[in-house]
């Protein structure tokens, strides 16, 4: 157990350092692009995502996530390419009739979403993006289950910075504005499809199994509707919003919504490296203690991340934008507040996966939709952007309860609520603290500084307060602290994992730490079946 979750810990770090030097040149560029796009430009390339993160979820058929399952399954490489082939040919098939039809539509979904055909060409140009982008899943899939996180992070790195780039390019030395960021887009996918194709190569052979077909639509059908349903949540708040208010608004609403969701990075990292950790942890015997010790850190991660933001929110605002975008600050910590009930759900719910109940996915997402949906409809025309916010939050709230009690049902998990119901009560006083306590009357820097560090710093002392450490949790705190000291001539990769593997023992009981390591299952097939990775967001 402790092998593993030393190198869980080593597979997060690596791919959150990929998500965070991505994100961060990303936010830094945010106070340039605002003075070349106007909040209704912002309004048009929210809408242009809605539209492409629906089309990517209905482009995988929900065969993305059967893939990743039924590789575990195979026994030998020929397995592997009539899996591999067999799922590219369905797609090619059936999303290239698909793609047909929404070019053709075009004009009739540009005049409906944004009142105008002039974005045609530009939605046309998103679709045929997200087709070619859709088969991405089997070369990053097989990084992620054989364990080669350093490249896989270094690709999607490179991807990200060079999207960054071309952006930059399109958008402020050109002057191409929203048709820049489409067009950034398309290049990159075209260069990234070429490299690539080293990982297709070796899979894709002219062979099809209609009976591996099958079993894979019947596990992964049932995330087509899922991950519509999941899409409906996450947009449908700026769908309903172009009902009710202006593209401006809509463009504040996505600029704070692209705050809150930076909380994300620790979320994708985490997915990144939680779904094969699962999978090739499931048959351990001590499978499920180690799932309730990674889910309550996971929560306190999440809740002390929610804490942080909302207290910075309005520092983070005036320090990034100009004063046409201060008022995005206001829907900021409920965002993020519906990214914290989506890391929930993601912990909670491994039992429907694990089981092969994928059938109540789409049951727990379409509770979830309905309530966005409802929610915005209530809320939106009385409260705007923020009753958009809010209905964000209950519905990933109402996801997360729904999925796990289904989880609940086929597998069934003791968490530690008590450990996890003090994590929430300490992070909810951090942020009055930094909120209520602190001056706000300062320039935007010191006063990030501030209210960030008041939360940081409060929220690790009142868990103490609460009693939520372990004493062996406390004394490797003081062994780190000293051992940190020594540590500034080691290389900083070794001394992260050694760190994160001394965090996590720290956090087991000596039996489980003293127990001898099994073996994993299908350790001959992925090496991750020992040191694991993770799936995909909807």
């Amino acid at each position: 157990m402790l092998a593993r979750l030393t190198t869980l810990s080593k597979q997060l770090a690596i791919y959150g350092l990929g998500d965070v030097a991505t994100s961060i040149a990303s936010f830094l560029l945010l106070p340039v692009y605002v003075r070349y796009l106007s909040p209704a430009d912002y309004g048009v390339i929210g809408l242009l995502l809605t539209i492409e993160a629906v089309a990517k979820i209905a482009f995988r058929w929900g065969i993305d996530a059967s893939f990743m399952r039924l590789w575990y399954d195979c026994t030998d490489q020929r397995a592997r390419q009539r899996l591999a082939s067999t799922l590219f040919w369905f797609l090619a098939a059936l999303n290239g009739a698909l793609l047909l039809v929404a070019l053709f539509a075009a004009p009739v979904i540009a005049r409906h979403l944004f009142g105008d055909v002039r974005y045609t060409t530009l939605l046309r140009l998103v679709l045929a993006n997200t087709f070619v982008v859709g088969f991405y899943f089997i070369p990053f899939h097989v990084m992620r289950i054989q364990g080669e996180s350093a490249r896989f992070i270094s690709l999607t790195f490179t991807r990200s910075a060079g999207t960054l780039l071309l952006r930059l390019l399109f958008v402020i030395a050109l002057d191409y504005g929203v048709l820049g960021v489409v067009l950034a887009d398309l290049v990159i996918t075209g260069l990234f499809t070429l490299l690539l194709s080293r990982w297709f190569v070796p899979l894709i052979r002219p062979v099809f199994s209609a009976s591996l077909l099958r079993e894979a639509l019947h596990f992964g059908l049932p995330r087509l509707p899922h991950g519509v349903a999941h899409q409906v949540i996450a947009v449908a708040d700026r769908y309903i919003l172009t009902l009710f208010v202006s593209l401006r608004e809509i463009g504040l609403y996505s600029v704070g919504a692209s705050f809150g969701l930076a909380m994300k990075l620790f979320l994708s990292a985490f997915e990144n490296a939680w779904a094969p950790f699962y999978f090739a942890t499931m048959k351990e015997p001590d499978a499920q203690k180690t799932f309730r010790l990674v889910t309550t850190y996971g929560i306190a991660i999440l809740v002390l991340l929610a804490a942080g933001l909302a207290a910075i929110s309005v520092d983070l605002v005036r320090l990034m934008t100009t004063p046409a975008y201060y008022e995005a600050a206001r829907v900021i910590p409920w965002i993020g507040l519906g990214v914290l009930c989506q890391g929930v759900y993601l912990l909670t719910s491994i039992g429907l996966n694990i089981t092969k109940q994928t059938r109540y996915y789409p049951i727990s997402t379409a509770v979830g939709a309905a309530t966005s949906v409802g929610m915005n409809l209530l809320l939106v025309p009385e409260f705007g952007a923020l009753g958009a916010a809010w209905a964000n939050t209950v519905a990933y709230a109402v996801l997360a309860f729904t999925a796990m009690q289904f989880s609940q049902r086929f597998y069934p998990m003791d968490y530690e609520w008590g450990r996890i119901g003090r994590v929430a009560v300490a992070g909810l006083a951090a942020y009055g603290v930094a909120r209520f306590a602190l001056p706000r009357q300062m320039a935007p820097l010191p006063s990030f500084l501030l209210h960030g560090t008041t939360v940081v710093v409060v929220y690790p002392l009142l868990l103490l307060a609460f009693g939520f450490y372990h004493p062996a949790e406390l004394a490797v705190v003081r062994r780190l602290a000293t051992r940190l000291r020594r540590r500034t001539a080691a290389a900083p990769t070794d001394a992260s994992t050694e760190l994160a593997g001394e965090i996590v023992q720290a956090a087991l009981p000596d039996e489980m730490i003293d127990a001898p390591e099994p073996d994993s299952p299908g350790a001959d097939m992925a090496p991750v079946a020992s040191p694991p990775d993770a799936p995909s967001r909807r």
